[in-house]
């Protein structure tokens, strides 16, 4: 018999140190070679970690939310090789996993992740019976869960766009038929104590560090987009095997014409190194909500493209940012973000900056209201757009004049394709 320490090994350029956020053995299990036994998380991927060696686990290097130093041992495998045959640890090869920060819009179910190791429930606990939502249903494993702890049956639920259930259905649920899912006698849930690990301590600690540094003001203005809204749906009717557009990429492309004019809004600033860089090109960050937490997806040259393929592109990345298979190019190199709640809408918003970002664009929902034009009183759809900004490079003038060019091209359509 042989005991072989598996030090984790050098998982990415310059990363000193990684973070457990799952484990797939426990001492005592039983492991073959190149078995998945941890995942580890860098600043800039989530690493699967795989056994070299078949034994049976001894030790293992702390619990999930603990950090690992590179070349630190992860666990002891005893193998029946002899003393000196066991192999060195491979280098283990990324997946791309991004770094969080914001949300957006995609109708894919994610995949499943691997299933971590859960401990046993104390023998003391006592288990609660509540109805198993409805497996026809079509609904994340995040959503089914909630449903399963409301006592929802999700057969009884119904989707808004008639698709997938989400949060704001069972919100809806809850509103108009109270808590009927529960019975009288029903307990009420046991607290839960949950660590931040993983993706979910990225989000804060980026969060923290955003309010930290910057100081933030943010500005909206309201838009009538009934114009907009109308061309959209002439656009559609003729698209073809086009993807169908939404807001996004028209109010994409009155950016991108505005930007030139304020080069501050679309720029970075290295508070370290006291240097602001303002960008030519506008990579735009599209905060992404996934299951895993909300994830940044960059539309390299965004300025460059038009309509329908901005509409592919957005497509493309909410689709690889939900499913887990974006590259870390997609993932990173922003340097303006928009983000939305898209059918949860809202009246204003004051988004929080993707440092080293310095502003960040929000569209807010789209509501149909009368409105004076002249001294008639017409159906007008309206929508509000806020901004943030780093005071500290943005001055609210320039803000307010950017969002003022972002309106006139929004509320004159046709100008979106002039050159």
């Amino acid at each position: 018999m042989a005991r072989f320490e598996f030090r984790l090994p050098d998982i990415g350029e310059g990363i000193a140190e990684a973070e457990v956020v799952a484990w797939h053995v426990r001492p005592g299990d039983r492991v073959t070679e190149d078995q998945p036994v941890a995942d580890m998380m860098t600043d800039k991927a989530t690493v699967e970690m795989e056994s070299p060696v078949t034994g049976t686990v001894v030790e293992i290097a702390g619990e999930v939310g603990d950090m690992i130093a590179i070349g630190a041992t992860l666990l002891v495998i005893e193998t029946e090789a002899a003393e000196g045959d066991a192999p060195t640890a491979p280098t283990a090869t990324p997946t791309a996993i991004p770094e969080p920060v914001l949300e957006a819009h995609a109708e894919q179910e994610p995949p499943q992740a691997p299933t971590p190791y859960i401990p046993a429930p104390h023998p003391d606990a006592t288990a609660i019976a509540v109805p198993q939502p409805s497996a026809q249903s079509l609904a994340s494993p995040a959503v089914r869960a909630r449903a399963r702890d409301l006592g929802i049956d999700l057969a009884q639920v119904k989707a808004r766009d008639g698709g997938r259930i989400r949060h704001a259905d069972l919100d809806a649920y809850l509103t108009y038929h109270g808590h009927q899912g529960y019975s009288a006698a029903a307990p009420a849930r046991a607290d839960e104590t949950i660590r931040v690990v993983g993706l979910r301590r990225r989000i804060a600690e980026n969060m923290a560090a955003s309010k930290r540094h910057i100081p933030h003001f943010s500005y909206v203005e309201e838009i009538d987009v009934t114009a907009l809204e109308a061309m959209r749906g002439d656009l559609n009717a003729h698209r073809g095997n086009r993807p169908k557009l939404t807001l996004l990429p028209l109010l994409i492309v009155a950016i991108c014409k505005a930007l030139p004019e304020f080069p501050m809004i679309n720029a970075r600033y290295d508070d370290e190194a006291g240097v602001v860089t303002r960008h030519g090109a506008v990579h735009l960050g599209m905060a992404t909500q996934t299951d895993a937490g909300l994830m940044v997806p960059v539309i390299r040259d965004a300025q460059a493209k038009n309509i329908w393929q901005l509409a592919s592109e957005i497509v493309r990345l909410a689709d690889a940012a939900r499913s887990g298979t974006a590259s870390s190019h997609d993932l990173s190199g922003s340097t303006l973000t928009i983000t939305s709640l898209g059918p949860l809408g809202g009246v204003a918003t004051t988004p929080v900056i993707n440092r080293p970002e310095v502003a960040i664009i929000g569209p807010n929902r789209i509501i149909e209201r009368p409105v004076f034009r002249g001294d008639e009183v017409v159906r007008a759809k309206l929508m509000n757009l806020s901004i943030s900004c780093d005071h500290r490079v943005v001055d609210g003038w320039d803000a307010a004049s950017f969002v003022q060019a972002v309106k006139v091209l929004l509320e004159t359509p046709v100008l979106l394709f002039a050159d």
